[in-house]
């Protein structure tokens, strides 16, 4: 098939999947609808926050599908109007049968792990909190259970010993645009070899990546150090790791593993340091934010807040 016979859907709706459509308008892929999230009110003023897929169409003149229901009439009978080949799901809502369906050539989502490992909704996160050394993205024709279709490609990244979420998440975003437009040049060529997930005797050792919740977040200090520092990587910059200090919320951004000594469950000099004692040694806070207040380094933190060891 030629390019210009390829009519795209693009569905998406965060950052992460700016990038993906990005790379197909610049080489010159027919994108005839983007379907994106509904308007929201956010932050503290309630204002009406559009998503940024959105931001991204309307400055490319795109056309926009906001639907709030998926299996609505209206939304079928529009998306159907676009008479496209191929939908495309970066970052998007779960798919209706009748919407994956439609398509000729069918529906492929880019999913931001290896899978069949971090099927899920936070696969950056868990593989960080895991303390995995790589991951990857992939990219998977749609069926009915949710992550588990037949692989079209797949390819790696380094998850280096500093990088957090925001790190990983952020390259994965580059790789996995990439990725995207190698896809769409495979099925475009009618050249695709589709390989199943798993076989049985692989599920005993899938990782998984649930949805991430608040409890999920809250730091159990009686955990070895680096599990601890691994759970601060694997939440930061969002939603973050946290704790109490004093009752009162204390999200922690950024740690490092401490030799320090003691017997304390906390220990500063109120100056450079502040370290909570994990089962087996000292984790260091090097950035922090307290409840009520902003987002610093630690030694600014405690230019303004004591310590009571």
């Amino acid at each position: 098939m030629h390019t210009n016979d390829l009519r795209i859907v693009f569905m998406g709706t965060p950052e992460f999947a700016v990038p993906s459509l990005d790379i197909l308008i610049k080489n010159k892929y027919n994108v005839v609808g983007v379907v994106t999230a509904t308007d929201k009110p956010a932050g503290r003023g309630n204002n009406i926050q559009q998503s940024a897929v959105k931001k991204y169409a309307l400055e490319n003149n795109l056309h926009i599908l906001q639907p709030e229901k998926l299996k609505s009439a209206e939304f079928i009978n529009e998306l159907k109007s676009l008479d496209a080949n191929l939908f495309i799901v970066v970052a998007f809502r779960m798919l209706p049968e009748v919407v994956w369906q439609m398509p000729s050539l069918g529906t492929f989502n880019l999913h931001a792990s290896l899978l069949p490992q971090y099927r899920g909704a936070a696969p950056i996160n868990w593989a960080v909190i895991n303390g995995d050394t790589e991951t990857g993205a992939t990219t998977f024709f749609l069926q009915h259970e949710i992550d588990t279709g037949n692989i079209i490609l797949q390819d790696k990244i380094e998850i280096k010993d500093d990088d957090n979420a925001g790190a990983v998440h952020d390259k994965l975003m580059i790789l996995g645009s990439n990725l995207v437009l190698k896809t769409v040049k495979i099925i475009a060529e009618n050249n695709v070899t589709q390989k199943p997930q798993i076989i049985n005797s692989e599920l005993q050792n899938l990782k998984h990546a649930p949805k991430l919740f608040k409890e999920t977040c809250l730091i159990d200090w009686n955990k070895p150090a680096n599990e601890v520092h691994n759970l601060i990587r694997g939440l930061s910059p969002y939603p973050a790791a946290y704790t109490f200090l004093d009752n009162k919320i204390l999200k922690i951004y950024q740690s490092k593993i401490s030799d320090r000594i003691g017997d304390q469950a906390i220990i500063s000099d109120n100056k450079t340091y502040l370290s909570f004692k994990c089962n087996d040694t000292y984790l260091d806070v090097l950035e922090l934010q307290l409840e009520g207040k902003k987002r610093i380094k630690i030694d600014e933190f405690l230019r303004g807040y004591k310590i009571s060891n």
